[in-house]
Parts: structure tokens; C-alpha cells; sequence
């Protein structure tokens, strides 16, 4: 049995090779090979999640479980607020094969699966990328929309201001040649973004300003019915809205229960699947003018997928 450490997995990355892999662990998802019960939350310590979900493809053949715990208060005391792992098991046996650290895979998955939808749903010319929230999931998100697009600008916003700098300074020492900006003002922010990212916590709308026609944005935060980073309205001017699954989206998250409780947008409302625009069931961007948004709540076959890419690939590099 092997651990795949954080900085294992960070040698291991590439994020084309992943969005590739988890484009097709959603359209499997869609097509019904894939077992991922909805995820068991276990409240405690007030604020906190335990958050257990197991998953399996006999298309795929794979199997395994992920474990997470949410800490939102943790970044008062300098620690990560998303902590767990990710136990890969052989689908012949049942051994396990190995066990991941999973803050690394879930920022990396997170970011994956915005990458695909941000390939089907984003602009062919999408060149600003905004992003809202610079904490532990937002490396993820840029490696991923920089796999897909030509992007040559970033915007950000962060609640606490100082935080954007120095994540900002961090992205800059990685892509030199990117034009960077931080925002005090966050309609500010996505003013000119062609896809926009929103990875918060937040229990209420993060911007109030109507998106712009042709803009796609991946929401990744809020993943309580009591918490929403999106604005209604938001939802309400989509063209499309698109979801991994739509049984786990309309009852996990916020940005989309507040509003159909609104009665701005209708309970069946959402376009459809990630999986089904992958499979090509569904289409993607039709025209320019389009505003999509993609909602993430996040599901277990994906992690597990991202768990056997590092392991099959640390397996290679071993033989080799």
C-alpha cells in the first residue's frame, strides 16, 4: 500500500492529462456507470463538516472513498480549512492500493472539473479570467482554466485584501508572463471578465453586479443550503446552468435552493449535466452572447478518478 503525499501529487500533476480523465469519470456519472451515493455530512464542533463519500465505476473499474473535514474557522489560526484523504482500493480485490492526502487532490479536482466545464462552456477567445476568493481552492482553479483557454489576464478578489496580494505575488512567480490586478471593489473585479471562478464560504452573495452577456462562470464555494456566494439574479440571467448532478445540486447548495425559494428561477430549471455536454447528449456554448454558469457541488467518482491518475502514474514513473 503506497501514501501519495501533497508534494508527491504536485510532481505527479498535469492538469491537461487531468481534465481529460475527470471529463470522462462526468460523463460517466451522467451515463449512470458510476455508483456515488449522495454525501453523509456529520455537523460538529459548531462550524464544522465531516463530510464521508464512497464511489465506484464498474465502467471504469475503479473504486474508493473519500473522507473530508470543513474547518471554516481554521484560517484564524493559520491552518487549512479542508483537510482529508482519499483511499483508492483494487476493484479485483478490494485491497487497498493506496491512500492520498486529500487538501492537495480536492484543490486539484475542484479546479479539474471547473476546467471542463470552463472547455464546453467559456468563450473559444476567453482571454480575462477573474477570480473571486483567493484561498486554498483557487491555485486549482487557474491551473485548470489555464489548461483550456489562451487566458493572458487575471483579476482578483478576496474579502481580506492583503490575502489577493500575496496569492496574486504567488501566481505571478509562476506565470511571469500573465497580467495580473487585485480589486478593493469586487463588481470591480469582474468588470471585462470573460469567465469569472467564486470559491468562498460565504453565506451570502459575494458581488451584486448583473453579469455581462457572454460570460462563463464556474461557482465552486457554498456548498450548504444556508450559504450562497452567487446572486440570484444571477442564476435568474443564465442561459444555461450546469451542474454535475442534479439531485446533489438542488439540495446541497444555496446559490441554487435561495433562488427557486425566490421564485426566480424554476425548480427544474437547470440546463442539465457536465457528463451529458461531454457525451455531446447535451450542447455546450451556442453563441457569444450566452451567459453560463456552472454550479460545483463536487462528486466522489471524480475524486476517486484523480486518485487512481496519481497512483497509475506513480506507478509508471517507478517502473521506469
Amino acid at each position: 500500500m503506497l501514501f501519495i503525499s501533497a508534494e508527491e501529487q504536485a510532481q505527479l500533476l498535469d492538469m491537461s492529462e487531468i481534465v481529460e480523465a475527470v471529463a470522462e469519470s462526468l460523463r460517466a456519472y451522467s451515463e449512470g456507470k458510476a455508483d456515488t451515493p449522495l454525501r453523509y455530512s456529520l455537523p460538529f464542533n459548531e462550524d464544522n463538516r465531516y463530510l464521508v463519500m464512497p464511489a465506484l465505476s464498474d465502467e471504469l473499474k475503479i473504486v474508493g472513498l473519500k473522507t473530508v473535514t470543513v474547518a471554516p474557522n481554521n484560517t484564524k489560526v493559520g491552518k487549512k480549512t479542508i483537510v482529508g484523504s482519499v483511499i483508492l482500493s483494487d476493484y479485483e480485490t478490494g485491497e487497498t492500493l493506496a491512500i492520498l492526502e486529500g487538501s492537495y487532490l480536492t484543490k486539484i479536482r475542484t479546479g479539474a472539473i471547473s476546467g471542463v466545464a470552463t472547455k464546453y462552456l467559456a468563450r473559444e477567445d476567453a482571454k480575462t479570467l477573474c477570480v473571486i476568493g483567493t484561498g486554498d481552492q483557487a491555485d486549482g482553479l487557474i491551473k485548470a482554466v489555464l489548461a483550456v483557454r489562451q487566458i493572458d489576464r487575471i483579476q482578483f478578489y478576496n474579502r481580506t485584501y492583503e490575502k489577493a496580494v500575496t496569492f496574486a505575488e504567488e501566481v505571478q512567480s509562476e506565470h511571469p508572463n500573465l497580467d495580473l490586478a487585485v480589486f478593493d471593489n469586487v463588481d470591480e473585479a469582474i468588470e471585462d471578465a470573460d469567465v469569472i471562478v467564486t470559491a468562498t464560504n460565504a453565506s451570502e452573495p459575494v458581488f451584486h453586479k448583473r453579469l455581462a452577456p457572454g460570460v462563463h462562470l464556474n461557482a465552486v464555494g457554498s456548498f450548504k443550503p444556508d450559504m450562497q456566494e452567487l446572486p440570484s439574479q444571477a442564476i435568474a440571467d443564465a442561459d444555461k446552468v450546469v451542474v454535475e448532478a442534479v439531485e446533489a445540486a438542488m439540495e446541497e447548495t444555496g446559490d441554487l435552493i435561495n433562488p427557486v425559494a425566490k421564485g426566480v428561477f424554476k425548480p427544474d430549471g437547470l440546463y442539465g449535466e457536465l457528463g451529458n455536454i461531454v457525451s455531446a447528449k447535451l450542447e455546450g456554448r451556442l453563441s457569444e452572447d450566452e451567459i453560463t454558469i456552472f454550479k460545483s457541488v463536487g462528486v466522489a467518482i471524480v475524486d476517486i478518478v484523480v486518485a487512481n491518475y496519481f497512483y497509475q502514474k506513480l506507478l509508471k514513473q517507478q517502473s521506469e
